[in-house]
């Protein structure tokens, strides 16, 4: 119990750092080029993104920790943990290209290529911890909800 606790505590805490990162990225085009783009009517207001983003990182990190707990000498743990980190590395690549770059059609391709790293995330996490694959479900769908917003912000402009 006590292993579950500090993994999920040091992967949370990881996740979170990743999308601090990101997220300083993000905040001079959020107030500069991102208000100037047409967006489909059901963009969310930008208030929305920040919390539903930390409660996603949190799931991500305690997801990552129960796998992690299982032991990282088992060749299951580490392929469920190496897609992880790569999946993370995509989120924050998004950020990186979509508000950093300012270019929605690469972007559209990271998110393509972040959903297929998610869904394999949660195929090896199964294998390793039900509950951690369970937990990924609230970040794919946002994911895929992320990805239709970011296609119809690259068609209206």
């Amino acid at each position: 119990m006590k292993k579950r606790l500090y993994y999920s505590a040091i992967a949370v805490a990881i996740c979170l750092l990743i999308g601090f990162l990101s997220s300083t990225v993000t905040q001079s085009s959020i107030a500069t080029w991102y208000p100037s783009l047409n967006k489909p009517s059901f963009n969310p207001p930008n208030w929305i993104f920040a919390p539903v983003w930390s409660v996603l990182y949190i799931l991500m990190g305690i997801a990552a920790g129960l796998v992690w707990a299982r032991g990282f000498h088992h060749i299951w743990v580490k392929t469920a943990l190496y897609h992880f980190i790569f999946q993370l590395l995509f989120n924050a690549l998004w950020s990186i290209v979509f508000f950093g770059l300012q270019e929605p059609f690469w972007a559209l391709l990271v998110i393509f290529t972040l959903l297929i790293l998610i869904i394999l995330t949660i195929k090896w996490f199964k294998v390793v911890h039900r509950t951690a694959a369970l937990l990924m479900i609230p970040y794919l769908l946002w994911v895929c909800f992320a990805t239709v917003l970011n296609y119809k912000i690259w068609a209206l402009n």
